[in-house]
C-alpha cells in the first residue's frame, strides 16, 4: 500500500495567489545576475494586468542582456517551452514588456515592466508565459575529448520567471489518480491530476507500506501541474543499486 499527501506550495487565499516557480540556466547565469520574483501572478481587471521583474547584476562588470517571452507548460519530463500557438493559455500574444534589452552596471538593479491587455471576448482561464533574461555576452565552456583534443564551446546563460494572469476567479483542484511502476526509469511514479482552472506546484509526501510495516518514506520537491492536465511525477524510490 502506498499513501500520498499532496501539499500545495501556497494557500490560495485570494484568486491571485499561485505558487509556481522557475529557474532555468547553466551555472554561469547565477554568477552574473539574479531575478526576482521568480513567479508573478495576478488577476486581470477590466482586461488588464501588470507586473514588475527586478534584474540585479551581482558581478563587478557591466552586464548586458536581452529580454523575451515564450509560452510554456509542464509535462511528465518537467518544464517545457513551447512555440506560440502550441498550447491553450498562451499569454505572449497579449503581453508587452519594457525594456527588451538591459545594460546593468555592477551591483545595480533594473526593472522590467510587464503588462497584458486582453480583448473583451477572451475566454475565462489562466494565461501564462515565461520571461527570459539572456546574457548577451558569450561564455566559454571547455571540454576535453577522449583523444585529449580540447574543444571550446560558446554558451549563453539565461534565467526565467513565470508570469500567470487569470481571466476570472480561478483555483487549482489536485487529486491523486494512481501509482505505477516506470520500467524505463526503474522507479515508482504518481499520476497527479489538476482539474481546476489554475496551475499549482504541489510537494508530495509519500509512505510505502507492506501490510502494517512501513518500508520507506520520502518527499518530492515542488512539481508544476498545469490547469486541466495531469502528469506522472517520479518518486525517488528505490534508491539506485538497492534491491
Amino acid at each position: 500500500m502506498t499513501a500520498f499527501t499532496i501539499a500545495p506550495l501556497s494557500q490560495r487565499l485570494f484568486p491571485t495567489c499561485l505558487a509556481v516557480g522557475l529557474l532555468l540556466c547553466p551555472g554561469a547565469a547565477l554568477a552574473q545576475m539574479s531575478l526576482s520574483p521568480l513567479v508573478l501572478q495576478t488577476t486581470a481587471r477590466r482586461g488588464e494586468a501588470q507586473g514588475v521583474l527586478n534584474v540585479t547584476n551581482v558581478t563587478d562588470q557591466v552586464f548586458r542582456a536581452r529580454v523575451y517571452a515564450e509560452p510554456f507548460t509542464y509535462t511528465d519530463s518537467g518544464f517545457q517551452t513551447l512555440q506560440p500557438g502550441e498550447a491553450m493559455g498562451d499569454l505572449t500574444p497579449y503581453l508587452q514588456f519594457s525594456p527588451t534589452e538591459l545594460v546593468v552596471p555592477p551591483g545595480a538593479t533594473r526593472r522590467i515592466r510587464l503588462i497584458s491587455h486582453f480583448p473583451p471576448n477572451l475566454a475565462e482561464g489562466e494565461y501564462r508565459a515565461v520571461i527570459f533574461t539572456e546574457a548577451l555576452q558569450g561564455g566559454n565552456l571547455t571540454e576535453v575529448a577522449t583523444d585529449n583534443t580540447t574543444y571550446t564551446v560558446s554558451i549563453k546563460a539565461r534565467i526565467g520567471a513565470t508570469f500567470y494572469v487569470y481571466q476570472g476567479d480561478l483555483s487549482p483542484a489536485l487529486s491523486v489518480e494512481g501509482a505505477s511502476w516506470n520500467a524505463e526509469r526503474q522507479a515508482m511514479q504518481l499520476l497527479v491530476k489538476n482539474g481546476g482552472g489554475a496551475s499549482e506546484r504541489p510537494r508530495i509526501n509519500w509512505t510505502l507500506k507492506q501490510g502494517g510495516t512501513t518500508i520507506a518514506t520520502g518527499t518530492v520537491p515542488e512539481s508544476g501541474v498545469i490547469a486541466q492536465t495531469q502528469r506522472q511525477i517520479l518518486l525517488p524510490y528505490p534508491v539506485p543499486d538497492q534491491a
